[in-house]
């Protein structure tokens, strides 16, 4: 097993250590607002635990992942709002 991932996150390679979350990931490629409000505002990981969905992203065009939920695969795609 190896112990590093690497995936994309819009675009950007990102290295985490195997085991680590998705948001992890976003917050390494120095992405901020994950998604964004229906009034436009960023939003991103409020709870770390799946229950106030702030930190939902793009996985492998599946839309409304919870990125604090889902631990990163070699060769992930992920995308945010921006």
């Amino acid at each position: 097993m190896a112990d590093t991932v690497s995936l994309s996150v819009n675009g950007a390679r990102v290295t985490v250590p195997d085991g680590a979350m998705v948001s992890a990931a976003v917050a390494l490629a120095g992405v901020s607002g994950f998604r964004k409000s229906v009034t436009g505002e960023p939003r991103g990981p409020l709870c770390g635990m799946g229950i106030c969905f702030e930190c939902r992203v793009t996985i492998d065009d599946r839309p409304h992942c919870r990125s604090c939920q889902i631990p990163c695969q070699e060769g992930m795609e992920v995308l945010t709002d921006r």
